[in-house]
């Protein structure tokens, strides 16, 4: 039996929609954060020796990181569904997207919230910098939703599960506006409409309602 283990609106949600989305037979163990810091409670940090969400355990298996869990569901339950092999249309698309998501897209959202919180003036340079590579970086997410559905083209794909959680809770936690980005607010109405992505989120923060407008309400 899968077991995933999920932390209460955190990346593990990807994990929770990517079962959906495969039809995957999962048990979900769900650990709320700490009333104090928000963050993850002692029995969740001893799963796993880095402490972090998500962990799946799969027999003797405990993995962490959720670009490995996705692949290996992938590729041990996927039987071909939610990725792109090579020679298949999109697929350097899908590769790209795929590590986009933890390598650039997640890591500057992060970057802008910690330097807001030593000094949000003008004068931080760094931060002003940053910024501006969070510009750069949605602007070409939104070119890339301008030209396609999905990141990968026509079909949803593993891609756009590893991406959509910076754009919608994450943003519970460093809230932007995305407003000036038409292609971003209409590609996540319909992961929004997805009967998985909602099967997903009700099961994993049922006391949450999606982030998928232009800000956190």
């Amino acid at each position: 039996m899968l077991t995933l283990h999920h932390l209460g609106r955190s990346q593990s949600e990807r994990i929770v929609w990517l079962c959906e989305e495969l039809g995957l037979d999962y048990e979900l163990k769900r650990y709320p954060r700490r009333a104090d810091n928000r963050l993850a409670p002692p029995e969740y940090k001893a799963l796993h020796p880095m402490g972090t969400a998500p962990i799946l355990t799969d027999g003797d298996l405990v993995l962490g990181e959720s670009g490995a869990i996705c692949e290996y569901l992938l590729q041990t339950h996927g039987n071909g569904r939610l990725a792109v092999t090579r020679g298949e249309p999109g697929f350097t698309d899908y590769l790209y997207w795929f590590h986009f998501a933890n390598g650039t897209l997640q890591p500057v959202v992060l970057q802008v919230r910690s330097l807001e919180r030593v000094d949000p003036s003008d004068k931080n340079a760094p931060l002003q910098a940053a910024k501006d590579r969070f510009k750069l970086v949605f602007s070409t997410l939104e070119k890339r939703l301008g030209e396609a559905p999905y990141l990968a083209g026509k079909e949803l794909t593993a891609a756009d599960i590893m991406t959509v959680f910076s754009l919608t809770t994450m943003r519970l936690f460093k809230p932007y506006d995305l407003s000036p980005w038409p292609n971003i607010l209409a590609y996540l109405q319909r992961i929004g409409a997805r009967p998985a992505y909602r099967r997903a989120m009700q099961k994993a923060d049922p006391d949450l309602t999606p982030v998928l407008g232009a800000v956190p309400e």
